[in-house]
């Protein structure tokens, strides 16, 4: 941390201030400090990573289902993300406004939308791919090859209810 100093002669001297070092008490034992703080750390590379690109990792996500799922429906996305239908048709509305989803009416059922990608969307998603898997390795760097397979597993445990 830097501190300003006035000096007698009216000047600024700009001097390092020794930062204190901080007791976390029991935060570091706490899986949901632990798993905040690698959120925390693995958006700011995403963001870092994929700046050309203005997109979140949600957004990138929603795009990957839709990409695999033709047709998939706003709910069933919803559903399979775990966000409730309007926080999803914000989503898709922000989406559609950038031209990456085109919102279909559903051979299925007429009361829903079909979703796919736009021709803009679809060359995003090419485009940003290397950028997204050099993010990947960077934030497993740390990581041998089953660390990093034991990781997604115990995480998806949590993210599953099993740990709830």
């Amino acid at each position: 941390m830097v501190a300003n100093v006035p000096r007698a002669d009216g000047s600024v001297d700009r001097r390092r201030r020794r930062s204190r070092r901080i007791d976390h008490g029991l935060l570091p034992d706490l899986v949901g400090y632990n798993l905040r703080r690698a959120q925390i750390a693995v958006f700011q590379n995403f963001r870092a990573a994929t700046a050309d690109f203005d997109i979140t990792p949600g957004q990138l996500g929603v795009l990957i289902l839709i990409d695999s799922n033709d047709g998939l429906s706003q709910s069933e996305l919803g559903d399979a993300l775990g966000i409730d239908r309007s926080t999803m048709v914000a989503v898709i509305d922000r989406l559609e406004r950038r031209d990456l989803v085109v919102r279909a009416p559903s051979p299925a059922d007429r009361r829903s939308y079909a979703l796919k990608l736009s021709d803009t969307g679809s060359a995003l998603l090419r485009d940003i791919l290397p950028a997204v898997l050099a993010h990947e390795r960077a934030v497993a760097e740390a990581l041998s090859d089953q660390e990093r397979t034991d990781l997604i597993k115990l995480l998806a445990k949590l993210s599953n209810g099993e740990g709830a």
